[in-house]
């Protein structure tokens, strides 16, 4: 895996803006992302999650298949 930094921490800050954390864990079957949400979180900001997993797969350098990504309110 090729994580971009500079694109992870970019993407943790537009994130953080709105009141979001992202936490990414290496797992077997590729990574798992965790976006959690604070208490000023702006519901609407995130946007749907087949966009997500196209930047997280531009910051991660790997295939959108690997990415296991988590919203706020699922397990």
């Amino acid at each position: 895996m090729s994580i971009d930094d500079t694109a992870l921490e970019q993407l943790r800050g537009t994130l953080a803006a709105d009141d979001y954390d992202l936490a990414v864990t290496d797992t077997d079957a590729g990574v798992r992302v965790r976006i959690t949400a604070g208490p000023e979180a702006c519901e609407d900001c995130l946007v749907p999650k087949p966009l997500m997993r196209g930047v997280l797969q531009q910051a991660l350098g790997i295939p959108e298949d690997d990415i296991t990504l988590i919203y706020p309110g699922e397990d």
